[in-house]
């Protein structure tokens, strides 16, 4: 198959499952701003000024995992209601382009946002040297975390409704427990270590660090293990789903 196919097929699976729903139901775009936009009102409400950049940065990361959540429920929707993987499977189409397709497809609903809070963060970050580019790449590492975590939850729920009990704990494990909204200095020095379980914090050091809000500015060193990090998670995932998942091309 040549790249003008495989690009093909997975324009047709971003148009599917992400442009199309989009411009038939436009709500959908709403519900995917109301949880970052609602923790940011009510981080300047209670926070003040000072606790607006934080809000951004912790936004920012929130969108982004809304996408794994997001890929979770509509491949689980696909796999179990629609049969949809089982024709995909048998088709000329492989795992990785599939996978590619729903993850870029649910791109789609946080460009609004995302272009919403890119603003935000010129208007109240501080960026250092090279940030902009800094929280470009933390972003597409989160996104391929959170895709990769969707595509493995994906691959062990059975029923669409078990997306829904899962997706608020994922919520509060990744971005209300963890300092994403907050810096990570508000912790106890000796539970630090405990937040770095949290994949999202390391994300979190990065876009804060870019942003210059971060209480210790972002090194070269810690830039790279952070980012190595989010990298080696997603692997893991992926490897997991895969395992799970025994997807043969025929």
């Amino acid at each position: 198959m040549d790249r003008t196919s495989r690009a093909r097929q997975i324009w047709s699976l971003v148009a599917m499952n992400g442009f199309v729903p989009m411009k038939r139901q436009p709500l959908y775009l709403v519900n995917t701003l109301t949880s970052p936009f609602s923790f940011l009102f009510f981080i300047a409400i209670v926070g003040g000024p000072a606790a607006i950049p934080f809000g951004v940065a912790g936004g920012m990361i929130l969108t982004i995992l809304s996408i794994g959540t997001s890929l979770q429920t509509d491949m689980t929707h696909y796999k179990q209601d629609l049969k949809l993987q089982d024709m995909v499977v048998a088709s000329p189409m492989g795992a990785g382009i599939y996978v590619t397709g729903m993850a870029l497809s649910e791109f789609v609903y946080a460009i609004p946002g995302m272009t919403v809070f890119a603003i935000l963060s010129v208007l109240f970050g501080h960026y250092v040297f090279l940030g902009g580019v800094a929280v470009v790449v933390t972003l597409v590492l989160l996104w391929i975390f959170a895709s990769a975590l969707g595509f493995t939850l994906a691959t062990y729920l059975a029923d669409v409704r078990e997306t829904f009990a899962v997706s608020p704990i994922i919520s509060l494990a990744l971005t209300v427990i963890p300092p994403v909204y907050y810096p990570i200095t508000r912790w106890p020095a000796f539970l630090r270590p405990i937040a770095y379980i949290f994949p999202t914090t390391w994300a979190a050091n990065l876009v804060q660090g870019a942003l210059g809000i971060s209480p210790s500015p972002l090194t070269l060193v810690q830039g790279v293990e952070d980012g190595l990090v989010l990298v080696a998670t997603a692997a893991i995932l992926f490897a997991l789903a895969w395992a799970k998942a025994q997807w043969r091309e025929r």
